[in-house]
């Protein structure tokens, strides 16, 4: 229970790093200053969830592991986050919609996990899902402004969407160590958040006038530690300062 409880952690610690340290990419170079500074923040806010949520496996694991060890010392195989969230950004569109599909998720989850037994997840979820209303308000928008917009903004966030959907799959595909902790109570039935998650992308999709793919493949296995080539490249460069001067604290 406590190793299965703990990969559960690292799950959402490592979801919320890694777009976090994604969406960081756009600092200094979004389209605007107003929106510059948005993506910034919406980033800290997913480098503070991961915080918390490392803090918390950290003091379950007991073997003398801190939040940076977790967040900067592990291989890349050791990591759990959704395949959706290394993807590179690609564009305005992309990045946006990713936010939007992620956030969605996000919201719905931490509706659910602050129902958990666990009290330090409910916690935690209970803090973020402030944060993660807001995103999903901004990026909702965004969609909707993109894909009723110009033929242009409507032809990106379309390819955005043959780009990243086959990755939503994964959202409600239970790893292992979440079927165990969903029957305690202490995790999230995803079968419970998926059709909330798939209306709500449908009504943002209707007003942006794209079509929801059909038919999907789902990427999958991010939970389990197999992990499509970019999450080394992000690892490469959010490690360097750590293994470089082994003991700096976040």
């Amino acid at each position: 229970m406590n190793a299965s409880l703990i990969n559960y952690t690292l799950h959402l610690a490592d979801n919320a790093l890694t777009i976090g340290h994604r969406n960081s990419e756009w600092c200094g170079h979004g389209p605007v200053l107003e929106q510059d500074i948005a993506i910034s923040n919406i980033a800290l806010d997913g480098i503070g969830q991961a915080r918390n949520f490392y803090q918390y496996a950290a003091s379950l694991s007991g073997n003398g592991a801190t939040e940076d060890t977790l967040a900067y010392l592990r291989d890349v195989i050791d990591y759990k986050n959704l395949l959706i969230t290394e993807l590179p950004n690609g564009d305005w569109a992309q990045t946006t919609l990713r936010q939007f599909l992620f956030s969605t998720y996000q919201y719905f989850f931490y509706q659910q996990l602050e129902k958990s037994t666990d009290r330090q997840l409910a916690a935690i979820a209970e803090k973020s899902l402030k944060e993660v209303t807001y995103h999903v308000r901004w990026s909702s928008e965004w969609v909707i402004r993109l894909g009723d917009g110009t033929e242009e903004s409507h032809k990106r966030l379309s390819n955005a969407v043959t780009e990243l959907w086959n990755y939503t799959g994964e959202l409600f595909i239970p790893a292992s160590y979440e079927k165990e902790l969903i029957a305690t109570g202490i995790a999230v039935d995803l079968s419970v958040i998926q059709p909330l998650w798939q209306q709500k992308v449908s009504n943002v999709f209707s007003e942006a006038t794209i079509a929801i793919p059909d038919k999907s493949f789902a990427q999958q296995g991010g939970k389990e530690g197999i992990h499509t080539e970019h999450l080394g490249y992000i690892l490469a460069e959010m490690q360097f300062l750590q293994r470089a001067y082994p003991g700096a604290e976040w």
